[in-house]
């Protein structure tokens, strides 16, 4: 159900980051690892699986708004997921 403006404090601009301002160029990323520092946590981050989804959420259509500037690696086992890192050529 819609909040009034009034009910926040709070308002700011939605604003994305490109890839390499969240990225570090010699490193592969899992989704996950990008899903976190997208919100500015460590990679590491424990995370319930319903806040993990929410951040999934925002990192997936943010890397397909992004597809050029990304390259991708198979994952080392089948029980891991796949890397991504930036385009560096």
């Amino acid at each position: 159900m819609p909040i009034h403006r009034e009910e926040v404090d709070d308002l700011r601009p939605l604003e994305f980051r490109e890839p390499a301002e969240v990225l570090e160029t010699d490193k592969l990323y899992t989704i996950y690892e990008i899903a976190r520092l997208l919100q500015g946590l460590d990679v590491n981050a424990e995370l319930d699986v319903e806040t993990e989804n929410v951040l999934l959420d925002w990192a997936i259509p943010w890397m397909m708004t992004h597809t050029e500037e990304f390259v991708f690696a198979e994952p080392r086992d089948d029980s891991e997921p796949g890397y991504y890192g930036l385009a560096t050529e």
